[in-house]
């Protein structure tokens, strides 16, 4: 069993778009700026340590809201494609990031560097995603308004059970992380640093080795678990909004889950406990990861990073021998 106390050399912290960015609120550049800098304060215990850190963050609910300016203001300025759309949400959210760990880092008189790295991510043509987009991005509406997006701006309408009707976007499997021994030569020189945002900007590859954006939204975690075990990381750490990761979830037989093997949590995925437009990709994630190497995970609130890695919080998920 993984040492529960053990801060980890080498740590990729993955921040959740609903976590950076919560549904009920406006999303000035305010509250924004805000939750940065407590985003900063959470991950300052870790920033200090000489851990190897990468942190990489969701995009959901910005880039959602990306679009929503574009339906808004397309008679007047010229649409953006999807992949153009992404990349302004991972610098947008990178920048207010690096600034709230750095002016952390400062307070708390260190020097440590946090450096953000604009990162493209390579996926198949020819997923299958491309013709069911599922990926959930931006507001919530009512099914009477969400119909309405879809006959006048041409966006595909889902309900996101618990929340209302989505826009939903294609979301492909990573395959590739462009670059990424440049995010591995940062780490090692000591910088936090902060890429794939939202997964990464999605690109394709021609047979030439010329790249091009392609309209998609790449799961942040699944590019965070690809990044890790490419990268030799052991140890992955997923903040979201929720405290721990439950089964029977918003039932009376709802029960959190505080240390959980691979074999079981594969059981409880099956029997489908962690539904696909919440927890799911997390869960999904995290089995990846340690079926690649990986030999824990831990999903936490964002507030209590520090704490999960000790085993004093949140939900930590372990290789079955380990």
């Amino acid at each position: 069993m993984v040492k529960a106390r053990e801060i980890p050399r080498r740590l990729l912290v993955a921040v959740g778009g609903n976590a950076t960015h919560p549904p009920e609120i406006k999303g000035t550049a305010e509250e924004q700026a805000a939750i940065a800098a407590a985003t900063g304060r959470a991950l300052l215990p870790l920033m200090v340590c000489d851990t190897e850190l990468i942190v990489t963050h969701g995009n959901g609910p910005v880039v959602g809201k990306i679009l929503m300016r574009q339906a808004l203001s397309g008679a007047r300025v010229t649409p953006m494609t999807l992949d153009i759309c992404v990349a302004h949400s991972q610098g947008g959210i990178a920048y207010l990031l690096m600034q709230a760990f750095e002016n952390a880092l400062r307070e708390a008189g260190n020097a440590r560097h946090v450096v953000c790295l604009l990162t493209q991510v390579e996926v198949d043509p020819d997923d299958p995603a491309f013709g069911n987009p599922e990926k959930f991005v931006g507001y919530a509406y009512s099914e009477e308004e969400a119909r309405a997006f879809e006959r006048e701006v041409g966006w595909t309408m889902r309900e996101d059970p618990g929340r209302g009707w989505r826009h939903v976007v294609p979301s492909p499997e990573p395959r590739h992380i462009v670059d990424i021994s440049l995010i591995r030569a940062l780490a090692e020189r000591g910088a936090v640093v902060i890429a794939g945002g939202g997964g990464g900007i999605p690109v394709v590859r021609e047979g030439s080795g010329v790249r091009r954006g392609v309209e998609a939204v790449i799961d942040k975690d699944l590019t965070s678990a690809l990044m890790s075990n490419v990268l030799g990381i052991e140890d992955m750490l997923i903040l979201t909004a929720v405290p721990r990761v439950a089964v029977h979830f918003g039932t009376p037989e709802q029960r959190d889950l505080d240390v959980v093997s691979l074999k079981e949590l594969k059981k409880y995925r099956e029997a489908g406990h962690f539904p696909p437009g919440s927890m799911g990709p997390k869960i999904e994630a995290a089995i990846r990861f340690i079926e690649g190497g990986g030999r824990r995970v831990c999903i936490a609130h964002i507030e209590e990073a520090l704490p999960a890695l000790r085993g004093e919080a949140g939900t930590m998920i372990h290789a079955d021998d380990g």
